[in-house]
């Protein structure tokens, strides 16, 4: 055996006792996962939560559509007087209604930003406490990285389902909130749950110009 050759040997050796040996304590990072939509829809304080949405809900739609009926029985009432209204009379009539339905989308407008706004204060509170479980969690046990497989975004397309990490995450928020007092939900000023529709309220659409 040549110089060269017991040169690599020796290398080899020197790898193998030593190299070899500290790649395998490098620690391996430990990865898991959840699935965020059934923790949001099982959190402690989630149905309350709700309960309260839909009931300020109603209150909402209950304005929109006493509004809208509002505003379609001055249209109803300008159709049956139509007949008889001069030029300048039928002018004067339809830019009164095309300012009242103004008012009602600049009113229903700020009803739906309020709603949004107050949906938001029902379910930061919950979404805060999930994260603060999920950071504590992942500190505590030592995680590198905890996927999401409840994303829109699919991070997480298949895994071994002992990797899951959604009911210890839920053991987790259930003893918390068994061991913390709840706090009285305040409503302030304002409505509950955003829709682009609400039920039984339809736009008024006041006759055209002609």
């Amino acid at each position: 055996m040549g110089y060269k050759s017991r040169s690599v040997m020796l290398s080899l050796g020197f790898l193998g006792a030593f190299g070899g040996s500290a790649l395998a304590q490098t620690p391996v990072p430990k990865i898991v996962y959840l699935n965020s939509q059934q923790i949001l829809a099982q959190a402690p304080g989630r149905a309350e939560a709700e309960a309260q949405f839909q009931k300020e809900l109603a209150t909402y739609q209950a304005q929109v559509k006493r509004m809208g009926d509002s505003l379609n029985v001055l249209v109803a009432a300008y159709n049956k007087q139509e007949v008889i209204l001069s030029p300048a009379a039928k002018e004067t009539k339809q830019k009164e209604l095309q300012g009242k339905e103004q008012e009602f989308e600049q009113r229903r407008r700020t009803l739906e930003q309020q709603a949004q706004k107050r949906e938001a204060e029902l379910t930061r509170p919950i979404l805060d406490q999930i994260q603060k479980v999920i950071n504590d969690m992942r500190t505590e046990e030592g995680y590198a990285f905890i996927l999401d497989a409840g994303s829109s975004a699919g991070v997480v397309v298949a895994a071994d389902k002992n990797l899951d990490v959604t009911e210890k995450v839920l053991v987790r928020l259930r003893t918390l909130a068994a061991t913390t007092p709840k706090a009285g939900a305040s409503r302030p000023t304002g409505t509950a749950g955003p829709t682009a529709n609400p039920s039984g309220a339809t736009r008024p659409k006041p006759p055209a110009q002609r």
